[in-house]
């Protein structure tokens, strides 16, 4: 049965539902009702919640919670997250199971409360040191929220790797009729890692330093064979309409809204415009963009910020085709007249 609820709501009861022990977090909009509806589930259902001093105190939290194996979460946005960068290069070297919930504003600096998809960089390059990889997944839609919180909590456990939910302001404030089922994935078991007690078992330990070379070297070849498995198992897009496309619409997250709307107008007018949206921004869908390359005429990149995911669409296009960029900064609405606009003069071009 479906209910009309908030994004942010909609993400913490889906993190509930995915058996979420522990949240720790700190406020910041516009994710704020994250931690609020936390504060209120979490220890009626006699499970952990800790409202953090900080935000590096909230991600050091949850990389203790998850070295036991437990379900852990926390929450926040853009600046706030740009101070967790350090913790999340130690959990995807200690490869825990880690769920960030980033719900985007503009910036850069503090910036301000506006949607906008400028965290890009952020989420699939991230700020912390050496050679690691961040799961991230991009909703549309208020739906999509609750989907893919229950999808990172799962990839995050399949593989032992920190995993990004990467929303924006405007999907967790808006309210959508949604379907929150239960948890449709498999749990895990964490036995032969978890740090829970070595009673009747040999002691073991969780640690990203490694003094001898050889051992670095063998940790980071490990980490990048289960990258590779990753790329190779779980990348998910959306296509529309890009059988017969000689434009395809390259977005991602809430503007793709705008985007259909503009191709189907577009369509109505005779225009063979076509979409693909990333749902994984990593794993990039780099393969299906350079399928596409093959048979497409041009390419348009839609994005609410000055031009971040454009890199990935260009290295994955190689030079195959035209390539052109339409975005506005500090949460701009790109509107579909001008998403409309932008598609017929490439099309007339």
């Amino acid at each position: 049965m479906k209910q009309l609820i908030k994004g942010n709501y909609a993400i913490a009861q889906a993190a509930v539902n995915a058996g979420c022990d522990c949240y720790f977090g700190y406020p910041i909009t516009p994710q704020s009702e994250i931690g609020e509806y936390m504060s209120k589930k979490m220890p009626e259902l006699k499970r952990g919640y800790v409202s953090a001093e900080s935000e590096l105190a909230a991600i050091n939290m949850v990389l203790g919670a998850c070295s036991t194996g437990v379900k852990a979460m926390t929450s926040s946005s853009s600046c706030a997250v740009a101070l967790m960068q350090e913790a999340l290069s130690y959990i995807a070297s200690d490869e825990l199971p880690a769920v960030l919930i980033s719900v985007m504003r503009a910036g850069p600096g503090l910036g301000y409360i506006y949607p906008s998809q400028a965290d890009y960089n952020q989420a699939t390059i991230g700020g912390g040191n050496g050679d690691y990889k961040i799961i991230t997944l991009a909703p549309s839609t208020v739906q999509e929220c609750v989907d893919l919180t229950y999808k990172a909590f799962f990839l995050a456990h399949k593989y032992r790797n920190p995993v990004i939910l990467l929303a924006d302001g405007l999907l967790g404030q808006m309210m959508a009729p949604v379907e929150i089922g239960k948890y449709p994935y498999p749990e895990i078991s964490n036995k032969d890692w978890a740090l829970e007690g070595a009673k009747n078992r040999q002691s073991r330990a969780i640690f990203s330093l490694e003094p001898l070379e050889e051992n670095l070297i063998k940790r980071i070849d490990k980490l990048f064979k289960k990258y590779k498995k990753i790329e190779e198992n779980e990348v998910e897009f959306e296509e529309y309409q890009t059988q017969d496309a000689e434009l395809i619409v390259v977005c991602f997250g809430s503007i793709t809204r705008n985007v259909k709307s503009a191709v189907k107008e577009c369509r109505k007018q005779g225009k063979k415009v076509g979409i693909l949206r990333p749902i994984t921004l990593w794993p990039f869908p780099s393969k299906k963009i350079e399928e596409l390359a093959n048979k497409t005429k041009k390419f348009l990149v839609v994005e609410m910020n000055m031009g971040q995911m454009l890199k990935d669409v260009k290295l994955a296009v190689n030079g195959q085709v035209r390539v052109e960029f339409q975005g506005k900064s500090a949460g701009q609405l790109i509107g579909v007249e001008e998403i409309v606009s932008k598609i017929e003069r490439l099309i007339n071009d």
